[in-house]
């Protein structure tokens, strides 16, 4: 089975690492300095009709959601969104109206940061899919690649874990409400959250395919044990209703999220949650990074590898049976 991350891995392997590529292939932006002060972050993302949107999902939802995901590899590098290219791989028998609707959200959404929409493309394809490229400026000095953390850092979180899982859950109860698929799509990238963690953490990334599974990258790429606590974990409204075991933890561990995990220096751990507040936002203490190597869940008092939880899109395309597949 076709694997992303084996993908990155080949990618990263030819790749020829300089001064003006900062990070390498495969964090969630790529960086091209352009000057000696500015580095352009650039990322893109696609959503596919079926696997990350329904059938009738309303379009320009689909369009503001493309470009949200974007968005958040932008936060976790603490960018600041310039530009947004779109491009729209559509059925010929596709009406205008859904095209011009998806531009329409996506131009909402990148304009809402500052940024916008600058030209993109069309091409024919069996299954609509939209995606979103979006430029943004970084600094230099702060590009916090996963690659960075450290033993003695500490693991941070914005936000609330597991909102995803509990809108998958929802969703496979039943069929899906007006409400529950516009909160399928809805994106809220932690941009001004991302700009302040830059400032203190050593290696951040973006919790899109869930905190389990963003655990395991930062471990990878830096080469260092992340242990997680389960019982500091701050846990979406609704996890409550789901059944503790393996169903509940699926949940909290799927995907979706859109949130931002930092490995942060234990001695300004206290300034950065300060600073994060002063923007509006949440964030938790959720773990340590230790020596060693493997990424684990405390909970019970028991140490175990991270559950295998996490959103695979090429898992659930090849197992999926109709349309009806959430977001990741």
């Amino acid at each position: 089975m076709f694997s992303e991350r084996g993908f990155h891995a080949r990618l990263r392997a030819a790749g020829r690492p300089s001064a003006e590529i900062p990070l390498p292939i495969g964090d969630d932006a790529a960086a091209v300095r352009i000057s000696a002060g500015k580095v352009a972050l650039l990322t893109t993302d696609a959503l596919v009709e079926g696997t990350h949107f329904l059938s009738d999902s309303a379009p320009a939802d689909v369009g503001r959601s493309a470009v949200g995901v974007s968005l958040s590899d932008v936060a976790a590098k603490g960018g600041r969104p310039i530009a947004l290219l779109l491009d729209l791989l559509l059925p010929p028998q596709t009406p205008p109206s859904w095209a011009d609707a998806v531009a329409a959200g996506a131009r909402a959404e990148i304009r809402q940061w500052g940024g916008e929409l600058v030209g993109g493309d069309t091409k024919p394809s069996a299954t609509r899919s939209v995606v979103g490229t979006v430029l943004a400026e970084g600094d230099p000095r702060h590009l916090v690649p996963r690659s960075g953390a450290r033993a003695g850092d500490v693991l941070v979180t914005t936000g609330t874990v597991g909102r995803g899982g509990i809108l998958a859950a929802a969703l496979h109860r039943g069929r899906p409400t007006p409400s529950l698929r516009r909160q399928l799509l809805r994106v809220e990238p932690r941009l001004f959250e991302g700009r302040v963690l830059v400032r203190f953490a050593h290696a951040m990334l973006d919790t899109s395919d869930g905190l389990g599974e963003s655990a395991r990258l930062l471990s990878e790429a830096s080469r260092v044990r992340i242990e997680v606590d389960f019982d500091r974990l701050p846990l979406a409204p609704g996890l409550r209703a789901i059944p503790a075991g393996a169903a509940r933890d699926s949940a909290v561990f799927y995907g979706g999220d859109y949130e931002l995990l930092a490995a942060v220096p234990a001695a300004r751990v206290a300034a950065a949650i300060r600073a994060v507040r002063r923007v509006g936002g949440l964030v938790s203490v959720v773990g340590e990074v230790k020596r060693g190597k493997g990424a684990y869940l405390r909970r019970n008092r028991e140490l175990r590898p991270m559950p295998g939880a996490g959103w695979r899109p090429f898992e659930t395309a090849l197992a999926r049976v109709g349309p009806s597949q959430p977001l990741g």
